[in-house]
């Protein structure tokens, strides 16, 4: 199968982003590169590493809570091989950050260590916060912070300029948008980001979208889908739609009506009412 495609989404605001954060990168002590536990290589933008150089870099897996475990911690080891600094974060039942701040004092002491050898003060860290959109940067930084300091939403684009938010007298953090690859030249990748909303839903057909995620279901965590939807007969994909359709009860004049039938699966995957699951593989 031909796995080739050329998604182009990449608003203005995006390149934008893109030209700030190179402007500003000489002010950067570290940088976190925010990814969804539940798609860790579609939602990794290389594309980043040109704008951040040889940067400090950690990288927080967010959304832990909603990825399956045994898959996602393999992934934590492949990009601790490749030499990361890995924190899996539960930002939405847990607001302890200790892991996170373990990983990082260790740089920030030896960024004062070397200013004060240099006769100058200590300073807040600062760190550049960036990944694709809706991996939950702005969750994150309202854990740091211990109030609401950005908009937090389920559609990407919420975050529209570079804003620096101070978190304590150690670190300052500048907020970015989120920034997808100008292009993205992998289907699997894209469906994937699709799947979690990190790419608008114009892009992809809603339709297109939903079945790619019925079918991943169905190939990788068949158990969860029957479930959630009472199915018997899963051979045949209109089958499946209209099964679903009847169970949500997504019925307008004795036929499915099939909107509601795509909009109800992508919001139970992204709730995780399809249960614990990662898409991507190694």
């Amino acid at each position: 199968m031909d796995n080739k495609t050329n998604i182009n989404w990449y608003p203005g605001h995006m390149a934008k982003t893109k030209r700030e954060i190179k402007e500003k990168i000489d002010l950067i002590d570290v940088v976190f590169e925010v990814i969804d536990a539940r798609i860790p290589y579609s939602s990794k933008n290389e594309d980043i590493n040109d704008i951040i150089s040889n940067k400090p870099r950690v990288l927080i897996m967010t959304k832990t809570d909603l990825c399956d475990l045994d898959i996602t911690n393999k992934w934590k080891k492949y990009y601790e091989d490749k030499g990361y600094i890995v924190v899996m974060l539960d930002l939405i039942n847990s607001n302890n950050m200790k892991e996170l701040y373990n990983k990082i004092d260790p740089i920030i002491n030896e960024l004062n260590n070397k200013r004060i050898s240099k006769g100058l003060k200590p300073r807040r860290a600062r760190i550049l916060v960036v990944g694709v959109p809706n991996v939950g940067k702005s969750t994150l930084i309202n854990r740091l912070v211990g109030k609401k300091a950005t908009n937090v939403g389920n559609k990407p684009g919420i975050t529209k300029s570079l804003e620096w938010i101070r978190i304590n007298d150690k670190l300052e953090l500048l907020d970015t948008p989120g920034i997808l690859m100008p292009k993205i030249n992998d289907i699997e990748v894209a469906k994937n980001l699709a799947s979690m909303t990190a790419i608008k839903e114009e892009v992809l057909n809603i339709d297109e979208i939903t079945i790619y995620i019925i079918n991943k279901m169905l190939s990788l965590y068949k158990d969860n889908i029957i479930s959630r939807y009472n199915l018997t007969n899963t051979d045949d994909l209109i089958e499946v739609l209209d099964q679903i359709g009847k169970k949500i009860g997504a019925i307008k004049n004795n036929e499915v009506d099939y909107d509601r039938v795509y909009l109800r699966v992508i919001k139970d995957l992204q709730e995780g009412y399809l249960g614990k699951i990662t898409f991507d593989r190694i």
